[in-house]
């Protein structure tokens, strides 16, 4: 466990709370990470950490624009070093929260290793900065063969890949010939293709038309918080970082929450579904299906009856009504079956879910 920066520490200890409370059988190795150091010793020791143990819960790292060029992120850091080159989060609609739009389901395939991500600028003479964004066939291949076999895999029917090729005819025009390469060994599996700013767009105002989107690094940064915001917040929606050999959950969208720090004010639901998504993924899947259900029971009745006081925080109240659901008291975690490690909600016995 990776507790990170802002609200992550105390959200970490509500995660361990309720595995407590839940007799998960997982202990957590904690490494601690200082992001505003220059010393990269903490990240590294974390990343040796993660390649002994096989995954990790992270909570966000704050990446401070104020400190010197040479400093790197150490979000970055981690997902390169560990070739985490899948990132997925799966945006859905809760009959809980009160939004703007309903019955959006959204999965996001972020290429998370190369992009404007690669952590590659100069400047030439002083006023003049080139920023390299590095787009190979290999891992823009890879990542699309990640995206439709997932799909496959999970009832989805459209892959559509967002980006900017009609400017970045090389760069782009490359990840969209290799989406369109993959996309040809699928037939099964609808194709179409979405220039970005039209796709932040059509997300606002009509997102129930989009299945699974695939796209490169920094567009998916924008999409995951704009999906993030369609179905109720950062608080919400986890999010997974999947390699070929190591796998790091956190938080869909990677903000600290500096500003709501240390005043247990934060949503926890997002970080306790990502350590479901970590259970999932450990084959723990009962577990990961009880405390799921006592989440979504416990944002059920925070938002109808009004049982608690007005002035109690929204971390304290979630997590009181977590623990002390019957989902968690009594059904116990031999009440079924976890959903597979990319499904994010869970679904009634009587639904039948996209990624199911």
């Amino acid at each position: 466990m990776i507790p990170g920066d802002g609200v992550g520490p105390e959200l970490a200890k509500h995660v361990q709370e309720l595995f407590r409370f839940c007799c998960v059988p997982l202990d957590f190795e904690v490494v601690d990470v200082d992001s505003s150091s220059a010393s990269e010793a903490d990240v590294n020791n974390a990343i040796v950490a993660i390649r002994r143990n096989g995954v990790a819960l992270k909570g966000n790292l704050e990446t401070d624009h104020n400190l010197p060029a040479a400093h790197k992120s150490r979000n970055n850091l981690l997902r390169t070093a560990l070739d985490l080159y899948a990132n997925v989060m799966h945006c859905r609609s809760l009959p809980e929260v009160p939004t703007r739009h309903h019955n959006v389901d959204i999965v996001i395939v972020r290429e998370n290793t190369e992009g404007e991500y690669s952590s590659l600028e100069h400047e030439n003479v002083p006023g003049v900065v080139e920023c390299l964004k590095i787009i190979t066939r290999s891992k823009s291949l890879r990542i699309a063969e990640y995206a439709f076999r997932m799909a496959r895999e999970k009832g989805r029917r459209r892959v559509t890949a967002v980006h900017k090729a009609n400017i970045m005819k090389l760069a782009d025009g490359l990840f969209l010939a290799c989406c369109e390469e993959v996309a040809g060994a699928y037939p099964d599996i609808a194709f179409d293709s979405m220039i970005v700013d039209n796709a932040t767009m059509q997300l606002v105002s009509r997102p129930q038309q989009f299945d699974v989107m695939l796209m490169p690094n920094l567009y998916g940064n924008v999409v995951s918080n704009i999906c993030a915001g369609l179905v109720g917040g950062p608080g919400l929606v986890p999010g997974a970082n999947y390699g070929r050999d190591y796998a790091v959950f956190e938080m869909g969208t990677r903000n600290t929450g500096g500003s709501i720090a240390k005043r247990d004010a934060a949503n926890p639901a997002a970080m306790l579904l990502a350590s479901c998504l970590l259970l999932d993924h450990l084959k723990l899947g009962a577990y990961a299906a009880m405390i799921r259900r006592a989440v979504l029971r416990a944002l059920s009745e925070s938002r109808v009856g009004g049982l608690q006081p007005p002035h109690m925080s929204e971390a304290v109240r979630v997590r009181r009504k977590t623990i002390s659901g019957p989902a968690v008291q009594s059904q116990g975690p031999g009440a079924r079956s976890g959903p597979p490690h990319h499904l994010m909600w869970p679904v009634e016995a009587n639904q039948t879910c996209p990624l199911s």
